[in-house]
C-alpha cells in the first residue's frame, strides 16, 4: 500500500485530536507541521508554543512557522516533499500559489454543515442561532473563503445548555476520523468533491469583544445563547454598577462565566427590569425583556471567577444595582 506523505496545518487546541489522528493512520505519513509562530501569553507575556506545535513535538514530527505569503515559502514546501495537505484551525489565507505547490490539493476540517457558516465562527455561531443541530465538513480549499468543494461531513446536536467552547472540543473528536477518512480518499484516488450548493449560505463573522457585551433588553433565550456562544472566547460581559443612583458610581467590567434562564422556583422575581440584579442567599438574577436570567459563575474586574452568589455578597449590591 502507497503512502500519502503530508503536511498538517493547524494551531490551536481543536487541531491537536486531528493531529494525533493523522499520525496514527495506516497509509498516511505526516511529514511535517505548519503552526503559527510562539506567542505571548499570561501575565509574563513568555512566547508559547501553539498547542499543535507542542502535540506535534511530543509525536517526534517536525514543525515549521513561515509565513505561507513569504518569498521562499513555496521552495521551502517542496522541499519537503510531500503531496497534500490536512488544515484544521490554522489561521491563515493561503495564497494560490501554494494551493498550487501539493499536487493532491489542500484540504480543510471545517466546524459547519457548509455552505452554512463559512468564516471564522461556524460554531458560535451555530450555538447563537439556537439551532439544534450542526456537524463537519471536509472540503478541497480554494482561494473563496470555506468554498471548496465537498469530500465528507457528519452531523452533531447542540445540547440546550451547550457552550461553543463544549460543542468545538466534542467536534474537534469526532471530526478527526472524518478527515482520516477524507485524506485516506485523497491517498487512494477514490475521492469525489462535490460543489458546494449556491443555496443557504450563511457567513460566520469572528466574535469580537464588543460583539460580547451582553445587552439585556433581549429575550431571556437570545441572552443565554450569546453568553453561550462566547463561552469561552471572547468571554461575555457586561458593564455593572452596584448602585446606579451613587454620585460616583461608575461602571466595572462583569465577565459572565457561566449563566441559565431562571427556573419557576418561588423565589425568582418576576418584576425585574432589563438589565436590574437582584441576589438572593443562593442566587443571583438579572432581568431580561422576558423572564430573569441566573448569573451562575463570574469575574468581577481585578477579581478571580467564583460563584455568583459569593461575588454578589462582597459586591454589596444596591437598590439600584445593573448591568449594562
Amino acid at each position: 500500500m502507497s503512502v500519502l506523505r503530508i503536511l498538517f496545518c493547524g494551531t490551536p487546541d481543536v487541531a491537536v485530536p486531528s493531529l494525533k489522528a493523522l499520525a496514527e493512520a495506516d497509509g498516511i505519513e505526516v511529514a511535517c507541521v505548519l503552526t503559527r509562530p510562539d506567542a505571548p501569553r499570561g501575565r509574563g507575556r513568555r512566547l508559547t508554543p501553539s498547542s499543535v506545535k507542542m502535540a506535534a513535538q511530543e509525536l517526534g514530527i517536525p514543525v515549521i512557522d513561515g509565513n505561507p505569503r513569504d518569498e521562499g515559502f513555496v521552495d521551502e514546501l517542496t522541499s519537503l516533499n510531500v503531496e497534500a495537505a490536512a488544515v484544521v484551525a490554522y489561521g491563515r489565507i493561503l495564497p494560490q500559489n501554494v494551493l498550487d505547490a501539493l499536487p493532491k490539493g489542500w484540504y480543510n476540517l471545517h466546524f459547519s454543515l457548509l455552505p452554512q457558516w463559512r468564516g471564522a465562527a461556524p460554531a458560535q455561531r451555530a450555538v447563537w442561532s439556537g439551532q439544534p443541530s450542526t456537524g463537519a465538513t471536509v472540503f478541497r480549499i480554494t482561494l473563496g473563503m470555506d468554498e471548496g468543494p465537498i469530500l465528507l461531513q457528519n452531523h452533531t446536536d447542540i445540547s440546550d445548555r451547550e457552550t461553543s467552547g463544549e460543542l468545538l472540543d466534542r467536534m474537534a473528536i469526532s471530526g478527526a476520523p472524518l478527515l482520516v477518512d477524507a485524506m485516506r480518499s485523497v491517498a487512494d484516488g477514490t475521492a469525489q468533491p462535490v460543489d458546494q450548493p449556491e443555496e443557504g449560505v450563511t457567513i460566520a463573522d469572528k466574535i469580537r469583544t464588543d460583539d460580547a457585551h451582553v445587552i439585556f433588553d433581549a429575550p431571556v433565550e437570545n441572552v443565554d445563547r450569546q453568553i453561550r456562544a462566547c463561552t469561552p472566547e471572547p468571554g461575555a460581559w457586561c458593564a455593572f454598577t452596584a448602585d446606579a443612583d451613587a454620585v460616583d458610581a461608575q461602571p466595572l467590567t462583569l465577565h459572565i462565566l457561566a449563566a441559565a434562564p431562571a427556573s419557576d422556583a418561588p423565589n425568582v422575581p418576576a418584576d425585574l427590569a432589563p438589565g436590574e440584579l437582584r441576589a438572593g442567599k443562593r442566587n443571583v438574577w438579572v432581568g431580561t425583556a422576558t423572564t430573569p436570567l441566573e448569573l451562575l459563575e463570574v469575574k468581577a474586574q481585578g477579581k478571580k471567577a467564583m460563584r455568583a452568589a459569593d461575588w454578589a455578597r462582597g459586591a454589596r449590591l444596591g437598590s439600584e444595582a445593573r448591568c449594562a
